[in-house]
């Protein structure tokens, strides 16, 4: 569409200028004393034209002319701006194929070609990232050489540079979390949090970040901080869901083991997590611990019920290690305390056992609270039946121990004497 136009358009002009220069008769005189020059208007016409054109050429290349300084000026500070590119460039390459001494060296020359640059009015636009870079890349390769003098001298230069008006906000919080990144390698986690709390508060929340915080609390102690910054890696997608969950359960159980008293391994276990407490491995860790402190024995119950629940509904999910722990830790908690819960749980537990009659776990549970609540008949009798097909060596010991004592409570003697060797020997 847009040709055809031009080609219109172009006929109309050779029209026009058809019917203007075909038939004008007219003259134009010219006096120049003591001369007389004619030329018709046709003429007059081109001619002004040609000196138009004439003057603008020459204009333009007078415009030229003067511009060739400033061009060579720009092509010189173009050609320094790309050598101070290629400087750094060569810096970071050497950085990765950990050549530190040449790249601390091509770092430390685009440092000083950008300086010149700086001095000479001839500043890049680029000026401050650039810089901060070259420094940290001498940094790194500091870093890497052990030489903290010039680390830190650099890492110091870096951050002011990131501090100047005009730099963008993102190169300091690179600058600080590197800086976190060499505490934390440096076993200096003090350090390296001091550093994660100079960021603004929008870039504490990034991945990166959050995965210094987790070592740098790690690696201080701080389990409950480090345990809230693995779910906040967990909910960003940071981990796997198996390894986000083995690595909770292992923060969580450390923060349970450091609980010193019922109280305080109350607290902990209520700052878990419902998904947490549901873990089989951490309410076997709670139960046992709150048990070894002399806390309350239907709380610890009540904290394994969910475990409990879950054995029965899925008992393939369970392994022979886990049942025979729960199992253990249930026992160590049947102790009678006259609570309501008692009589529920020994109903309980009897229940299960009589639903799931080839279970031996069971059968043993069940027998140790009959045996805790003085039904001694019925504890006999499941304990004999738990000792033909008990494989955890622990509990076979503790139901023939059990036996032992009943038998001794009887006044039978050799069957006493045959439950004790049993148990030392570790067998049925």
């Amino acid at each position: 569409m847009r040709a055809a136009l031009w080609l219109i358009g172009l006929f109309a002009m050779a029209v026009a200028l058809a019917l203007f220069a075909g038939e004008n008769q007219g003259t134009v005189t010219v006096f120049w004393p003591p001369h007389r020059i004619d030329v018709s208007v046709n003429l007059a016409l081109l001619l002004l034209v040609g000196l138009f054109v004439l003057l603008h050429l020459a204009l333009r290349a007078l415009a030229a002319v003067l511009e060739l300084p400033r061009q060579a000026r720009r092509w010189r500070a173009l050609q320094r701006e790309r050598a101070t590119q290629a400087l750094l460039l060569d810096a970071m390459t050497q950085f990765g194929a950990g050549r530190f001494l040449r790249a601390r060296k091509a770092a430390e020359g685009a440092l000083a070609r950008e300086q010149a640059l700086a001095e000479g009015a001839a500043a890049l636009p680029h000026a401050l990232p650039l810089r901060a870079l070259a420094h940290m890349t001498v940094a790194e390769s500091a870093h890497a050489l052990q030489d903290q003098a010039t680390r830190d001298a650099h890492l110091g230069h870096a951050l002011d540079t990131a501090a100047t008006a005009g730099a963008p906000p993102e190169l300091r919080e690179g600058v600080l979390l590197r800086a976190a990144g060499w505490a934390l390698n440096q076993r200096d986690p003090a350090g390296a949090l001091t550093r994660l709390e100079q960021l603004p508060a929008g870039a504490t929340r990034r991945t990166a970040a959050l995965r210094i915080k987790l070592k740098a609390a790690r690696q201080a102690g701080r389990v409950a901080e480090a345990l809230d910054t693995a779910r906040l890696l967990a909910k960003h997608g940071a981990f796997s869901p198996s390894a986000a969950r083995s690595l909770m359960r292992g923060l969580a159980a450390e923060l349970i083991g450091q609980a010193h008293d019922p109280a305080q391994l109350q607290a902990v276990w209520h700052s878990l997590d419902p998904a947490e407490r549901t873990m089989p491995e951490l309410a076997l860790r709670a139960a046992q611990r709150l048990l070894a402190l002399g806390g309350d024995h239907a709380l610890a119950r009540q904290w394994l019920r969910p475990v409990w629940d879950e054995m029965l509904a899925l008992p393939e999910s369970f392994s022979a290690a886990h049942r025979a722990r729960l199992a253990d830790v249930l026992e160590s908690g049947m102790v009678a305390t006259g609570e309501s819960s008692d009589q529920e749980w020994l109903a309980r537990v009897e229940s299960a056992a009589q639903a799931n009659p080839r279970d031996p776990t069971l059968q043993y549970l069940a027998g140790m609270a009959c045996l805790h609540r003085g039904l001694w008949g019925r504890a006999q009798l499941l304990l004999t039946q738990a000792t033909r097909s008990l494989t955890d060596e622990r509990l076979q010991r503790s139901a023939w121990r059990a036996l032992a004592r009943l038998a001794e409570q009887r006044g039978d003697q050799p069957a006493a004497s045959a439950a004790w060797k049993q148990a030392a020997q570790g067998r049925g």
